[in-house]
């Protein structure tokens, strides 16, 4: 979901510029307040349209989904940034994205996909288990943002290059500091989408930078691949190994019979956007996620008494117990609810239209805030605290029917992965890391936070920029107090 607000830059600036959490007279701007928009609208590099209401929302999500089923194009040709071109998350509505979107959902990150690499993500989880459990054994604090980062990043690395290649030369962090540097570059470039006739201007100041770090990523991406190669070759003479994704993108890009021809520079492109989409997102949503847990100890307790009625305790609570878990799930999308993971999404319309009565021309950008949409009032109750249970049945309650109409409301309304065809791709590969990950933080540690020598909350401020992550790390101490590590070996 990240890669929403990285391959779009105007959501760098406008999330530096305004506050999303404010509008006039305290209110949540709505489509009816871009009556009093157009001054900002004439500023712009192309027309725009901001969003902050479910119902707008919903209308663009579901009434009007194929006609923003595109994304406005990038500040850059691909003669400048050849990646830039090649992106799937920033294609425009064509037989290119929609390629690549079924493959995803039938190949590379559909259920089935998902299940064949279950053991990767179990395996890793194994790993930052067993380093919460050293921090434990030595009553040390540890940074638990750095660690799930890490955490996500192997295991996406893991999935798409396999074992060998994510811990061969450190490819893994190499990949994660790369990540990184193009996060910090669409937030500096992002002048070109705001200066209209001198957009030229943020590549002028941050081209040469913006090459290097795509020179040095396709140098790292391309070594893999030589790999991956020569281990297909290998594969033709009889050697058998773990098929991971970039193993399947090869075999389409050899298949003279593909339904459509890959280049090179796509598998690069749509690795980077896997890698952009499916780490930093995460890992803030899972740091939000431990946040509010820790913040919130009635509902950690009753989490962690779900999964041991359910899983017990002679063994690790996987992503197969998910379903049978309804609190630990509620809790989850009202964490999600409250954090999205990403608080911008943008599109483009790809003819004219109306959106409650008004007139959206063609090629209108939409910035669509999350983060309003899902504390609209109109929708949510009590919009700003943490009420898991109004997503569950209360069966004390003898209205069951309502409360399920009422829950099926909600979940209309419920765009933390975006929405329409263009919703995340990642959505499944993210619920899968970050159920597996926080109900297992859960069921093994208690959690103490330090601050000035002595206990304290989690400061819950919300830092700036593009990403919705916390303003201060989340430093805290794991208690041991259950070791499933024997029974994952």
């Amino acid at each position: 979901m990240l890669a929403h607000s990285l391959m779009n830059p105007t959501i760098a600036t406008m999330t530096q510029s305004f506050d999303w959490k404010n509008s006039r007279n305290g209110k949540e701007t709505t489509l009816v307040d871009m009556q009093c928009g157009k001054e900002l609208m004439h500023h712009m590099a192309h027309p725009l349209l901001l969003v902050s209401s479910a119902s707008v929302a919903t209308e663009i999500y579901k009434t009007h989904e194929l006609t923003f089923a595109s994304r406005p194009p990038f500040i850059v040709d691909d003669e400048k940034l050849p990646y830039v071109g090649s992106s799937f998350i920033n294609a425009p509505y064509c037989d290119y994205w929609k390629f690549i979107k079924k493959l995803c959902m039938t190949k590379l990150l559909g259920p089935h996909a998902l299940e064949l690499s279950r053991g990767v993500r179990l395996q890793e989880l194994n790993c930052f288990l067993q380093k919460m459990f050293d921090s434990a054994s030595s009553n040390k604090p540890i940074d638990l943002g750095l660690e799930l980062v890490k955490l996500t990043n192997n295991t996406v690395c893991r999935m798409v290059m396999s074992t060998k290649c994510s811990y061969k030369d450190d490819e893994a962090e190499k990949c994660r500091k790369l990540v990184q540097e193009t996060l910090d570059l669409a937030v500096k470039m992002s002048i070109e989408d705001v200066l209209g006739s001198l957009k030229w201007l943020g590549f002028w100041f941050y081209g040469k930078q913006a090459k290097d770090v795509f020179r040095r990523f396709d140098e790292l991406i391309e070594d893999i691949l030589k790999e991956h190669e020569d281990r297909r070759e290998a594969k033709s003479r009889g050697y058998s190994d773990y098929q991971d994704l970039m193993d399947t993108l090869l075999d389409i890009y050899y298949d003279n019979q593909a339904e459509f021809k890959l280049t090179r520079i796509q598998i690069k492109a749509f690795i980077l956007d896997l890698f952009i989409a499916a780490t930093e997102s995460s890992a803030n949503a899972m740091q939000w996620a431990m946040a509010e847990l820790i913040n919130h100890p009635v509902v950690f307790k009753k989490v962690r008494e779900e999964i041991d009625s359910v899983v017990g305790n002679s063994r690790l609570v996987e992503e197969s117990d998910i379903p049978k878990l309804p609190y630990f799930q509620a809790v989850m999308k009202e964490i999600l609810r409250l954090h999205p993971t990403a608080t911008i999404i943008t599109r483009q319309s790809r003819e004219h239209c109306k959106i409650h009565g008004y007139d959206v021309p063609k090629k209108t950008s939409v910035l669509i805030n999350l983060y309003a949409v899902m504390r609209d009032p109109q929708v949510w109750n009590d919009p700003n605290e943490f009420k898991p249970e109004r997503f569950l049945v209360c069966k004390e309650r003898e209205d069951s029917l309502y409360q399920e109409k009422e829950i099926e409301v909600l979940l209309s309304n419920f765009f933390t992965f975006g929405g329409g065809r263009r919703r995340c791709i990642g959505m499944m590969l993210s619920y899968c890391m970050m159920n597996a990950t926080i109900a297992a933080m859960v069921q093994c540690f208690d959690w103490k936070t330090c601050g000035d020598g002595k206990e304290t909350r989690i400061d819950m401020q919300v830092g700036k920029g593009m990403m919705h992550q916390l303003a201060h790390p989340l430093i805290a101490i794991p208690i041991a107090r259950f070791s499933p590590i024997s029974t994952m070996e």
